[in-house]
């Protein structure tokens, strides 16, 4: 008898967002259903959207549109699901449309739609496993530590659409992550929309874990993670004057000398139009401080430029910071209205020449960085964590490099690995973002 219980599922978007789509899937499978690639097989598919810039949803729309024409029962979720009067006007045929971290009401939709037939599973044959459906490699995890965002940046939508910083437990992610540990994670990946506000919206409340008190704090979090001895890498972290507190733990080992900062720009004009923290030149201080406790502490960041209203002297500024400031990773995105956003309303728009220019510019500048500090890793020895191997050769990463956004590590070696392996490398050769090893075997 066929399985009519199948549901397709598409996940675009933001390590945040696949992990909403991990949370989805496991409930579902644990009610029974089964999910398919094919939306030949599926019986009903859902789309868990981006509604971030333009492209983003305009990918999302897209993704939505074929849904619905290879397979024609479609469940709309997601931030885009935020909007969803753009969706139901662009695809009145969707049968349901969900905002963003609404896990019941999706599979609420799943269940309204898709009743389950008498194919239902056995709970005693189908086990889940106890860390839920993963979409990323068995080695490395997200681990979403809040919701929303209480600031109210111009160019940013998100907190309309995720609502304001929502706190897990302590309790809860620390859960989480033994189960992620113990199913064999060895990197986990802590993200939010703003990592160094944890607990803020719980006054930084004392909870308990294991009958042992930890503090709802971004100190608190980080000194518990380290207990479980795997690599800990932070994301999205705003350098608000307590993420001083974590670069001892770096310097101990404790936690990745790694943090991802979204600075945006440098100028304190454009940061005040951004509505975002406009004390650059502390910034840049704080990041001298830091590398000097943490030597090795890889900064990555994303900067905007073509901002409106953004002269030849705001940029120069920019560029001028990203010189003195060297940072390790550096995204950098041509300003796009987005619908909604503030920013919108902001006079002197730049032209798309002007936008592409000067993102060259800052790209040059950049790479030559990236290039340079990439170089002085020659004839060092580094760790790195398998991603990929063969007999030939082993794809890994530093602990400079996140997944899928950062560099990777090239590796010879004489030995079989296998992902989620830590190995010594020997650095030998470097380009503008990847380095070239042997390893140490």
């Amino acid at each position: 008898m066929q399985n009519e219980n199948k549901v397709g599922f598409i996940s675009l978007g933001c390590p945040k967002a696949l992990v909403d789509s991990e949370r989805i899937l496991t409930q579902l499978q644990r009610d029974g259903y089964a999910i398919t690639p094919s939306y030949d097989d599926a019986n009903i598919v859902v789309v868990n959207t981006c509604g971030f810039i333009d492209s983003a949803k305009d990918e999302s729309l897209s993704a939505i549109e074929e849904a619905l024409e290879k397979n024609g029962k479609v469940i709309v979720t997601g931030c885009l699901g935020a909007q969803s009067d753009l969706i139901t006007e662009k695809h009145p045929k969707v049968l349901a449309v969900t905002g963003p971290h609404a896990y019941e009401h999706v599979v609420g939709q799943v269940r309204e739609h898709l009743p389950l037939s008498k194919l239902e599973h056995n709970p005693f044959i189908d086990l889940l496993p106890a860390q839920g459906v993963k979409l990323t490699p068995k080695h490395y995890s997200y681990l979403k530590i809040s919701e929303g965002c209480n600031h109210k940046c111009s160019f940013c939508i998100i907190p309309s659409m995720r609502g304001k910083l929502v706190s897990r437990p302590i309790a809860d992610i620390l859960d989480e992550a033994q189960r992620l540990v113990t199913s064999g994670t060895k990197e986990l990946l802590v993200i939010s929309q703003d990592t160094s506000a944890y607990g803020v919206d719980q006054k930084y409340s004392t909870g308990f874990w294991q009958g042992l008190p930890v503090k709802t704090n971004m100190k608190g979090l980080c000194e518990a993670l380290a207990e479980f001895n795997v690599w800990i890498r932070l994301h999205y972290v705003y350098p608000y004057p307590h993420v001083d507190e974590i670069i001892p733990l770096m310097a101990e080992g404790k936690v990745l000398p790694y943090l991802d900062i979204p600075f945006q720009h440098a100028s304190p004009k454009i940061l005040k139009a951004m509505r975002r923290p406009a004390a650059t030149e502390n910034t840049l201080q704080r990041l001298l401080r830091w590398k000097k406790l943490v030597p090795d502490i890889t900064v990555r960041s994303t900067f905007i430029v073509g901002f409106p209203g953004e002269t030849e002297e705001d940029f120069e500024e920019l560029l001028s910071f990203l010189n003195n400031a060297q940072l390790d990773r550096v995204g950098c995105f041509k300003y796009s209205a987005v619908d909604g956003a503030d920013a919108n309303k902001l006079d002197t728009p730049l032209s798309e020449e002007v936008k592409q220019e000067r993102w060259e510019r800052f790209m040059e500048l950049q790479q030559s960085i990236s290039k340079k500090k990439l170089a002085a890793k020659i004839g060092t020895e580094i760790e790195a964590i398998v991603d990929r191997a063969d007999t030939e050769s082993i794809v890994a990463r530093s602990t400079g490099d996140a997944p899928e956004i950062d560099g990777l590590v090239y590796v010879e070696s004489s030995r079989n690995h296998k992902p989620g392996d830590l190995i010594t490398v020997k650095i030998v050769a470097s380009d503008e973002y990847d380095l070239y090893g042997i390893a140490a075997d």
